[in-house]
């Protein structure tokens, strides 16, 4: 078989330079190594690409109902009632308040708008419904006052903002106004697609996905779990999705946002034709996680409604 077609690369310089800055801290087999040392790495890894804080930007840490870790931001503008509650990813493994700090401040600054992340329980020491749980109560209580909010996450915090959004449906809750999926895994089933095209893919492996699935113990078929499985998917808030062409969770947001289209909803799709998993950290040294982040953010703030 062609190496190509084994291990699929973008050709974008500065991509290629963020893929191997990362695995400098964050080694390809990072799987096989112990739950402690993988979060090590990760957060050396956030550590290195840490950016500026935008100028008067303050913070402010909290929990909700006494046990769930989250972090407040409020820019030095807020043009909007609405706010963005923040999921990070992580493979539901690794992950924290200050894993996606700087993100989250960047898009908080961009939208004009408060943004409160959370610190949701990790497997495997807490499997499935534990951060699906966490995700839920922070956006309870975030609804319970009244004001809008626009739910966003990346890579596992993009299943757990569209299981979330699905719950809330279900519940008939009112207040979700957008949701934001950044290059999410939405249950895909592993053996066709992207997950077959993109199985090497740098940056996030099949393997690694069926690893992180494997830890987490979702059920099978549960939408809440794997929003790809739900049945129905009208009536769903504005959403914006970005994937990445070089990911083996591509087909998953290609196909969400086709349903999502097909059921009614209004949804803005852009996938990143040189970008790779986790490309959101390399937005300061890529041209095209630049230009995807700026859209992103282009896209939340349509949904809060400064953009």
């Amino acid at each position: 078989m062609d190496q190509a077609v084994l291990k699929p690369m973008p050709t974008e310089k500065g991509i290629l330079a963020f893929h191997q800055r990362c695995e400098a801290f964050y080694p390809a087999d990072a799987v096989d190594a112990s739950i402690g040392q993988q979060r090590k790495w990760y957060d050396a890894l956030c550590a290195e690409f840490d950016a500026p804080s935008p100028a008067g930007l303050a913070r402010e840490d909290g929990l909700v109902g006494g046990r769930i870790p989250i972090r407040r931001y409020r820019p030095a503008t807020v043009s909007t009632e609405t706010r963005i509650y923040y999921i990070h990813g992580g493979g539901f493994v690794v992950g924290s308040l200050d894993s996606h700090d700087a993100i989250c401040a960047e898009l908080a600054d961009f939208a004009r708008a408060e943004l409160v992340s959370v610190d949701y329980r990790l497997a495997p020491e807490h499997v499935w419904p534990a951060a699906f749980e966490d995700c839920n109560a922070v956006l309870n209580f975030l609804l319970a006052d009244g004001r809008p909010v626009v739910v966003a996450g990346d890579s596992a915090g993009g299943n757990l903002t569209a299981g979330i959004v699905l719950k809330a449906r279900a519940d008939g809750l009112s207040g979700i106004v957008g949701q934001a999926l950044i290059y999410p895994g939405l249950g895909g089933d592993l053996v066709s697609g992207s997950y077959v095209e993109m199985a090497m893919a740098p940056g996030l492996t099949t393997a690694d996905t069926s690893y992180y699935r494997k830890v987490l113990q979702a059920p099978a078929g549960n939408p809440f779990a794997a929003p790809l499985a739900a049945a129905d998917l009208s009536g769903l808030p504005p959403t914006y999705i970005t994937g990445a062409y070089f990911d083996p969770l591509r087909d998953d947001a290609r196909l969400y946002a086709a349903r999502l289209a097909a059921a009614g909803v209004n949804v803005t799709f852009r996938e990143e034709p040189q970008m790779i998993h986790a490309w959101l950290r390399a937005r300061h040294m890529s041209e095209g996680a630049r230009e995807g982040f700026r859209r992103l953010a282009e896209g939340i703030a349509v949904l809060v409604g400064t953009g």
